[in-house]
């Protein structure tokens, strides 16, 4: 299931809000050129992040591994970028959109459990 076509573009939809997310709250925390460096850079920084370090041959992605990680190293680098935005909106008085993130969420990885079990086992 979490090779799933529909799946894996719920996946890039939460991985898009949840960038939304990052930047958002830089906007909300600051004034001057503070919000501008954190609004554009923070999201910039999770997206590196998120791009670099993959498990080789990984079926929801390219396959290909800029920085080669284990599963659970990768599980933890994903559970931990969707946390910290939902968080985030929380942060920034969106408790709405944080609670809709992190339902979503939840229900993903929910429906990703054979993915989960690739992951750990890699």
């Amino acid at each position: 299931m979490g090779s799933n076509p529909i799946n894996l573009a719920l996946r890039f939809l939460l991985e898009l809000a949840a960038l939304y997310a990052i930047g958002y709250w830089g906007w909300t925390q600051h004034d001057g050129a503070l919000r501008f460096i954190l609004t554009i850079g923070l999201p910039l920084l999770a997206a590196i992040l998120w791009g670099t370090f993959a498990v080789p041959d990984d079926p929801s992605r390219s396959g290909k591994a800029p920085v080669p990680v284990r599963g659970i190293i990768r599980l933890l680098l994903e559970l931990a970028f969707f946390a910290i935005a939902t968080w985030l909106l929380f942060d920034a008085r969106q408790l709405s959109s944080g609670r809709i993130l992190g339902v979503v969420v939840l229900t993903h990885y929910l429906i990703s459990y054979d993915r989960i079990g690739w992951l750990l086992k890699q």
